[in-house]
């Protein structure tokens, strides 16, 4: 079920029965010379929208796109929040669910530059509460983050597909998941050298001179929609799973 499909009345309705939801969060950011702009919030958002389309009782939020890649600012296309930015925006979408009985909030992450901050402004919202003497703040909310390649199975899915080459950026598995799902947007793409090296950067500039291309680690011209829809299957299958045991944690 997705919330930007659905009415008003239809989540009052499923709010009757249920008070979690599914919240994708990514970022905007070069994936080197085939990868998608929109990879890392396409990611998490393909994945929960495959979890949800058998299961009426998972409800899938819109898809926080933007996220903290000032270090892709080089490349043209990338956009980013500063980390205070997105605090104060994850504690308003919050704010906003919980306004409305939501109280097992999922947030499914498809870019590791967002993890530092995204458990920032969970400490943030837990902290209304905690510093309220009456317990009037948000204690009834509990929040979860997951990011998508670590659901069980997928990551080691991921290096049996790509044994060589997977790499840390514009990796094949997640340009993968996003050519299963928009096939009309592969590209086909020469990568030289075939893998790109691997290494630290600092600033956005700095990225741009140690990783010309963008990738790091990766070989993305191994992607293929086949392998997509496969990582697509297992990583629906294993969200299922952990968001029904996070619902039902006491």
């Amino acid at each position: 079920m997705l919330m930007a499909l659905s009415t008003w009345q239809e989540i009052e309705s499923y709010l009757g029965r249920s008070t979690g939801i599914i919240v994708p969060i990514g970022s905007f950011e070069q994936h080197g010379p085939n990868g998608l702009i929109g990879t890392d919030a396409l990611c998490p958002e393909i994945i929960a929208k495959a979890a949800a389309a058998d299961h009426d009782d998972i409800l899938i939020a819109p898809t926080f796109a933007v996220g903290c890649a000032q270090h892709h600012l080089a490349f043209p296309g990338s956009m980013t929040l500063r980390p205070s930015t997105m605090i104060a925006a994850i504690a308003d979408w919050v704010a906003s669910l919980r306004r409305h009985g939501f109280r097992r909030i999922y947030f499914f992450n498809g870019h590791g530059g967002n993890i530092a901050t995204i458990q920032a402004a969970f400490s943030e919202i837990y902290a209304d509460a905690s510093f309220d003497p009456a317990g009037a703040g948000n204690d009834d909310v509990q929040m979860m983050l997951r990011n998508w390649w670590e659901l069980p199975g997928v990551e080691k899915l991921c290096f049996e597909l790509y044994p060589e080459g997977h790499g840390s950026h514009a990796t094949p598995s997640e340009v993968s998941v996003t050519y299963y799902a928009y096939p009309e947007a592969v590209k086909t793409v020469t990568m030289e050298p075939e893998i790109a090296p691997s290494g630290s950067f600092h600033d956005a500039r700095d990225y741009r001179r140690r990783f010309p291309d963008g990738r790091i680690g990766s070989n993305p011209a191994l992607s293929s929609p086949e392998d997509g829809g496969k990582i697509v299957a297992a990583a629906a299958s294993a969200l299922v799973g952990d968001y029904e045991r996070f619902l039902s944690e006491d």
